[in-house]
This record gives C-alpha cells, structure tokens and sequence, in this order.
C-alpha cells in the first residue's frame, strides 16, 4: 500500500512540476521575455516535431536523423561496452594487468570527449568513424571503472571455492566475478550510455553531415527556433528510452542471477 501511494505521489509531483514548466513557459512568452522568433510556444514546437517527421529538414526527416545518431551511437557505445566491460573485469582479477593499464587508463580518462574532435575530424573526416570515436571516449571509461569495481567488490571466498575446484581464470571471470558485479556493470553501463548519448550530440555538431546534431546546428544557422527546441526534445526522449531499456537488461540480468 505504501509503495502504491509513493507511485501515486512521484506521478502527482511529476504531473504537477510538468505543468508549472509548461505554464512557466506560456507566461515567459505572454510577458515578451524573448522575441517569438527565439521562443516559440511549446504548442508551436510540438507541430513543428511531427511535421519533422513527415517533411525533410537538412536533407532529411527527424526519423532518419534519429536512426543516423543512433547507428553512431550503437558502434561507439558498443565497442565501449564489448571493451570496457571484459577489461574492467580483468583487471579486477589480475593484480598484474590492473598495474599496467592504470596508469595509462587514469592518464587518459579525465580528457573531455569533445577534445578528441579535432582527431576524430583528421582521423576519420565526416564519416562514422570520428563521432564513433569521440562516443567511445565518453562511454569507455563508466564501463571500465564499474566492472572494475564491482570485480574488486566480489567475496575473496569465492574466488578462493572457484580456485579450489579447478576453475580455469576466463571461466572465473565469466562465471563468478560477472554475475556478482552485475549491479555495478549495470549502474556503469547507465552513466557510459548518457555520457555516450551526450558525446554523439556534440561529435554531429562537428565532424558530422547527418544526425540530431547536425539538425540542431543547421537549424540554428537558420534561425530556426522551434526546429531546434523540437531536436532537443526529441534527443532527450530518446535517451529516457535507452535508459529504460538499461534498466530492463538490468532486471533480467539480475533475475537470472538469482534464480
């Protein structure tokens, strides 16, 4: 009963704070804050976001754009995923291998993604390699640090039951350090794909000729406001859906760790 009325009370207080946003939104409008031109109305933003999905803007329509940021975000979070994770997990096990990567790992992790741009443009042009690249910088090192973690936080005494047994060191990590580090893989994996999200959205206004980013810039290029607020909009519905959809891997990851 009181979970209910907790869930009733975040959807009150939800409610109630998006209205006010929205109301807060109108008056600034009423009141000619901005210049209609630079503050559109949020009704007006919400025709322009569907007749984007219909009518082409940059070359193409919001779907496309959409779909052109997602591929790149899909390869760079991917391969920061596919690397991270396993090298986190490695690290936690072999005191050796934890003391050479460290240092170059904490050399590397504190560059902002944004300043691998100029590389990512040199490197790779406009092409799928560059915002690739800068995604994998922002994504990388969430993944590495939590799986290290969660390896590090694993009961010496099964490590010591999977050493007694016989067990081999790749069947150790993938059978006793990953299912105990899920939670902080998971917890990772959530700041990695928002720190990777956010990446893509600064790497398209760059090195990229397709893409939310590249409609965001254009469309300020050409004063076009209420495109703008309907880009924004939409990446950030975007990335509550890749989040929810984290946090169900989760569930079912932890869910079958207990059963």
């Amino acid at each position: 009963m009181t979970k209910q009325l907790n869930r009733q009370q975040f959807w009150r207080l939800t409610a109630t704070g998006t209205v006010a946003f929205f109301a807060f939104w109108y008056l600034a409008r009423a009141l000619h804050f901005s210049p209609p031109q630079f503050l559109p109305m949020p009704h007006e933003v919400l025709v322009k976001l569907i007749d984007l999905l219909h009518n082409p803007f940059a070359g193409a329509t919001l779907l496309e754009h959409m779909l052109a940021s997602l591929k790149r975000f899909g390869m760079g979070f991917g391969l920061a995923v596919l690397v991270g994770v396993p090298l986190g997990l490695a690290m936690g096990r072999f005191r050796l291998l934890d003391d050479v990567v460290t240092p170059l790992f904490d050399s590397v992790r504190f560059i902002a993604p944004v300043a691998w741009v100029p590389f990512a443009a040199l490197w790779f042009g406009t092409g799928i390699g560059g915002p690739t690249l800068i995604i994998f910088a922002g994504a990388f090192p969430p993944c590495l640090i939590n799986a290290y973690r969660g390896a590090r936080d694993v009961d010496v005494r099964y490590l010591e039951a999977a050493s007694m047994l016989g067990i081999g060191s790749f069947k150790t990590i993938t059978e006793v350090l990953f299912p105990a580090a899920v939670p902080s893989i998971i917890a990772g994996l959530r700041i990695g794909a928002g720190l990777g999200w956010l990446s893509l959205v600064g790497a398209e206004l760059i090195v990229a000729s397709s893409g939310m980013g590249n409609l965001i810039v254009r469309a300020q290029s050409a004063l076009a406001t209420d495109t703008v607020m309907a880009g924004m909009i939409a990446i950030g519905m975007v990335g509550v859906v890749i989040d929810v959809l984290i946090r169900r891997l989760e569930r079912y990851l932890l869910k079958h760790r207990n059963a």
